[in-house]
């Protein structure tokens, strides 16, 4: 079941669901079923000059080619046709152990060719950190993106009971309590540790 804007709004009152800052203005961001988030003013930006290929088992090659960035509140971020980052939302979240969250883009942006998330749409119940998106621009021209305006929606699906192990108790969780946009820590996966081992 997704939650309605009455629910969310329920939920965000009583701290069900956190998300922090909670600005004055929060309720105005609610849609029939979703809440848009803002942008943050930290980026990941790739290196791609610097390296000729990504390894996925080599822990180390995904962080090196990922540069951080902070963009003052007052300039734009610039994406360039083709470009890919990582941004982060500016509001922290936490979600209970018996709701998942879904990120989705904003209509507005994706008119302008911006992408909100390349794949990862879902937050397990039980995450806490400043959510991180995936952001492209598959348009033709350059599109000038601001820390503060909003960037995504978020809505909220009730499951059918507590899940056992939240998010941020899961064994080997990568990204819980994040505040900057994490580089990919797909080397930490299991099959890829033991590619080439006897089975």
């Amino acid at each position: 079941m997704i939650l309605s804007d009455r629910h969310i709004r329920e939920a965000v009152l009583t701290g069900r669901i956190k998300i922090e800052p909670l600005a004055a203005d929060w309720q105005s961001r609610l849609g029939s079923c979703s809440i848009d988030f803002r942008l943050g003013n930290r980026f990941g930006v790739f290196n791609f000059n610097s390296y000729p290929y990504v390894d996925s088992r080599d822990k180390e090659s995904a962080a090196a080619i990922v540069r951080q960035i902070e963009v003052a509140e007052d300039k734009p971020f610039i994406m360039h046709p083709g470009e890919f980052i990582l941004a982060t939302t500016r509001e922290w979240l936490e979600l209970p152990d018996d709701l998942l969250g879904r990120i989705e883009g904003r209509s507005s942006l994706g008119r302008l060719g911006i992408i909100v998330h390349g794949t990862a749409s879902i937050f397990d119940p039980g995450w806490r950190g400043n959510p991180t998106m995936e952001l492209g621009n598959l348009g033709r021209l350059p599109v000038a993106l601001y820390p503060g305006m909003r960037i995504c929606a978020f809505t909220f699906e009730e499951l059918t009971s507590p899940v056992d192990v939240p998010y941020y108790k899961k064994v080997g969780n990568k990204y819980a309590g994040q505040r900057r946009p994490e580089a990919s820590r797909l080397a930490q996966d299991d099959e890829l540790r033991h590619i080439g081992e006897e089975q």
